[in-house]
């Protein structure tokens, strides 16, 4: 931990509270086309991934194919959720803030969807040009392409990395990456929720509030955060 050189954030479910938001919507569109699933099932098996594997993932467990134009009717639907309820995590703002190390976001979604949260979250500012999508890889999560493109782009080795997650999918990807993970547990998607111990994606610590993060790294932050407080 003393040599971190990159704090890398996930998006949904660490930087905005967004995965709640999105497994209500998925099940919702899922039932119209006659599969059932809760969100306990979402987050075991959606967690972390792209929409892409989502589709295989319904396909192979429930023999549907959904229809064209499912994923366009889905996503409009979870931007206009997004627009009424979509909320940063309580101090997530004040902990970029006092990051004495570089950070960036790296995040399955897609450059479109990443684009319309940061607007409405109003978090554009704060993560200019510090983006990497999964766009940019040739696989997702759970392989280590997403956050070792963005420790390649940032200049620092995968081991100098710090990964904040919030799925095991995300998790497993940093420890393929070979970095140091943590699992942020405070989002809203994650109360109630047992997720069953996974020996292939044990993080290296659990947190689940913001106001923690820098409990066991205090050389994380900054002596003196010239700024002030900013809004949660």
């Amino acid at each position: 931990m003393q040599d971190i050189g990159l704090v890398i954030f996930d998006f949904d479910g660490v930087v905005v509270d967004s995965e709640v938001i999105s497994a209500r919507m998925l099940a919702a569109e899922l039932a119209l086309h006659g599969v059932e699933v809760d969100l306990a099932y979402i987050a075991r098996h959606f967690l972390g991934r792209s929409y892409p594997v989502v589709l295989r993932q319904i396909r192979a467990e429930f023999g549907i194919e959904l229809p064209e134009g499912f994923e366009d009717d889905y996503r409009a639907r979870l931007v206009s959720a997004f627009a009424r309820e979509l909320k940063v995590m309580p101090g997530l703002r004040d902990c970029v803030a006092q990051l004495a190390v570089p950070y960036c976001i790296a995040t399955s979604s897609s450059p479109a969807r990443i684009a319309e949260s940061m607007r409405i979250a109003e978090l554009g500012p704060l993560f200019e040009g510090r983006l990497t999508t999964v766009a940019e890889v040739a696989q997702g999560k759970p392989a280590p392409d997403l956050p070792l493109r963005a420790a390649e782009k940032a200049g620092v080795a995968p081991a100098r990395c710090l990964l904040v997650e919030d799925s095991r999918a995300g998790i497993q990807a940093g420890l393929a990456a070979g970095m140091t993970v943590w699992h942020f547990t405070g989002g809203s998607h994650l109360q109630g929720i047992e997720l069953p111990d996974d020996p292939e994606a044990r993080p290296h610590r659990r947190f689940a509030s913001f106001a923690e993060f820098f409990h066991p790294a205090p050389h994380l932050r900054r002596p003196e955060n010239p700024h002030g407080p900013t809004r949660p």
